[in-house]
């Protein structure tokens, strides 16, 4: 039995497949996550002792940062960079806020400490470091502070460990219990201030995520669990819990990235490889793209405003979930979100003590989801409550509350279309190549009305999309990733010296797989970070196996120029010179055959019609249980479908179908 927990804001889904059968279940996410979990193995009647493969994805490292409820950690670098965390970058992100302040570093100034040592650009070693001065000096003022962590990035370590690695022994030697990390085993690139905020964010989250992950193995094994136990990267490859703990950067935004992975595997089996998919849960909606097949990654991404240089999948987060927050701003304005109502007290509607009006509220009184639905098979909808939440925000409006309620919804529509055009049209990408893919609690309830917004025609909607996050843990792949920043002006001799960064890439990944117990065969994808020279920032450009074996200067020139156009439309007939900044690789060992998932069947009858308020009037629609559904049935709008684990709701001038694969097909009837 291979058992997927993803833990969210809202519900904490699982899915168990064995020899086929999938069993699937989602309980009301708790404040301590394991419990949420261990809650869900129970509903499910799932015994821990018969489980060969768990693995598992929270938000455990995300919201340690969001809350600021991190380890208390010391930063470490050479001297006259003590003030890097706090001066950060001129960039300006609200140019209009005359009271903008740069976001709050995760160290304050006073736990900020320098050395004297310094490593050139070139690796060369200026003044070297007296290891055993510093470590008794750093002990002394480290151990009166009592912090839990220490960071330590030196000034081009990314080149030139050496220091970094002899400072960490030195220290771990004085103080064992601490936790110590090196930017040189987070991320070894250059860019001063995003290597440091990196290694200080992995300080920060490595002992709450330790701790969390020792907390669960622990009762796994108090009900003898004997299996594997897995944990979902950001970066949409699993590692083994015991490599987490040692790598915790990793395990930000996991979640969202395995939604990602389960909607590619999943529809694939239909034949679908380029994707727009987006995961509306109960607190935000993540948006992401995928190229044939493959998730988009991104080499930086933001927490809180601080940045982190690590692979991640390219996700795009707006506050615009089931259980976001509708309000008016001080200029009367409607709004949605950021503000969720979460699992407690949840939406009013949930009838558990919430009063702010939310956007499954709004799906109440509009009919989308009908009074009669039991949201993950226990909680009955109050249309009542939902109403009277929605009454004062009416009022000040002089709408209707059903009026009221649909505008809400279309503005959450239009911030999920904003942020579909984040990932595609601004990455040089036209949506309407590309399928929608929606999945999480909520997502289904909008995907048409998005597809019309954006010009696209065709929607494919996974079985039990409301649990596309958990069979994401158990469709990935094991996966790590190695960078080495190595600027090189393009030449003939350019080649042989990437070949060579590769190789040795290649050779220390390798070995750490080997060390996780994930024996090969492998499959590597390379990466070379490359620009214009003058250029302040690169571009990542692919290359297989085979091309790095036989490419030449003029190979990586073409290469970089296709990539440079298609994303800047840009740089197809420039001569400017060329430089490599960073030999990026991937290694992932993939899975024999790719799991299913597949949709509950049930003897339910159609059931009887319902009213639907769209456009400002209501309109007859029909309602169907997802179970009832057969193949190839033909499914016209407008219809709701409702399932086990979310609802569907198919637009006026849409139809569909489930095809073999058990994935629901839909298209713009053309007219």
């Amino acid at each position: 039995m291979r058992v997927g927990v993803e833990v969210g804001g809202t519900f904490t889904d699982l899915v168990a497949i064995e020899e086929g059968r999938v069993k699937i279940t989602k309980v009301p996410s708790t404040a301590a996550p394991e419990i949420g979990a261990f809650h869900a193995l129970e509903k499910a009647g799932l015994v821990a002792a018969e489980i060969a493969d768990f693995a598992h994805g929270s938000t455990v490292a995300t919201n340690a940062v969001l809350e600021r409820k991190g380890a208390s950690v010391a930063f470490v670098t050479t001297r006259g960079f003590r003030d890097l965390l706090h001066l950060q970058r001129h960039d300006r992100r609200n140019i209009y806020n005359l009271q903008y302040q740069k976001p709050a570093p995760l160290v304050k100034r006073e736990f900020c400490l320098e050395i004297r040592e310094r490593i050139l650009a070139d690796g060369s070693i200026e003044t070297p470091l007296d290891v055993d001065a510093a470590a008794l000096e750093l002990a002394g003022m480290i151990g009166e502070w009592k912090v839990d962590a220490v960071a330590i990035c030196l000034l081009n370590a990314y080149i030139n460990p050496v220091h970094e690695q002899a400072l960490a022994r030195a220290i771990r030697s004085r103080m064992p219990t601490l936790t110590v990390t090196c930017s040189s085993d987070v991320v070894r690139e250059f860019r001063e201030y995003e290597r440091a905020s990196t290694t200080v964010m992995s300080a920060y989250v490595q002992p709450v995520v330790a701790g969390y992950l020792s907390r669960f193995q622990e009762q796994l094994r108090a009900q003898d669990f004997s299996g594997r136990f897995t944990v979902m990267q950001s970066n949409g490859g699993l590692l083994p819990a015991g490599m987490m703990t040692k790598n915790a950067i990793a395990a930000l935004l996991s979640g969202p990235a395995a939604g990602v992975v389960g909607a590619a595997r999943q529809v694939a089996h239909s034949g679908f490889r380029d994707l727009i998919t987006f995961d509306m849960g109960g607190t935000s909606t993540d948006v992401s793209l995928v190229v044939d097949s493959k998730p988009e990654l991104t080499t930086e991404t933001q927490i809180d405003g601080l940045p982190i240089r690590t692979p991640i999948l390219d996700i795009v987060t707006v506050g615009a979930g089931g259980g976001s927050i509708i309000w008016l701003d001080d200029g009367g304005m409607l709004r949605v979100g950021p503000r969720s109502a979460g699992a407690v007290p949840g939406p009013a509607c949930y009838g558990k003590g919430g009063e702010h009006p939310t956007i499954t509220d709004a799906h109440v009184i509009c009919g989308s989801i009908h009074p009669d639905t039991l949201l993950a098979g226990q909680i009955k909808m109050n249309r009542h409550a939902a109403h009277a939440a929605f009454e004062p925000i009416a009022r000040r409006l002089n709408l209707s509350v059903e009026d009221t309620a649909e505008s809400a919804v279309r503005l959450a529509n239009a911030n999920i279309v904003r942020a579909i055009q984040l990932v595609s049209t601004e990455r040089g990408r036209d949506p309407r190549d590309y399928v929608i893919v929606p999945f999480g609690g909520a997502g289904a309830l909008h995907a048409t009305s998005i597809a019309e917004d954006l010009g696209v025609q065709k929607v494919v909607i996974p079985p039990n999309p409301g649990v596309i996050s958990a069979f994401g843990l158990l469709a990935s792949d094991y996966v790590k990733h190695g960078s080495l920043t190595h600027r090189l002006g393009l030449n003939a001799s350019t080649p042989d010296l990437v070949r060579a960064d590769f190789h040795a890439l290649r050779d220390d990944l390798e070995g750490q797989m080997r060390e996780m117990g994930v024996g090969g065969p492998y499959r590597w994808t390379y990466g070379i970070d490359m620009r214009f020279v003058g250029q302040a920032f690169e571009v990542t450009v692919e290359f297989d196996d085979a091309v790095v074996r036989e490419m030449d200067e003029n190979e990586i020139r073409s290469r970089f120029i296709d990539k440079h156009q298609r994303t800047f439309f840009h740089g197809e007939h420039s001569s400017r010179s060329v430089e490599v900044i960073c030999m990026r690789l991937e290694c992932r060992k993939e899975r024999v055959e790719f799991p299913r998932i597949s949709r509950g069947r049930g003897h339910e009858r159609e059931l009887p019609p319902a009213e639907l308020y769209l456009g400002g009037r209501w309109i007859e629609c029909r309602r169907i249980a997802d179970g009832a559904l057969t193949q190839d049935q033909e499914i016209c709008g407008p219809a709701i479908i409702y399932g086990e684990t979310a609802s569907i709701a198919i637009g006026p001038g849409w139809s569909g179908r489930i095809d073999s694969n058990e994935n629901l097909i839909l298209g713009k009837v053309q007219t």
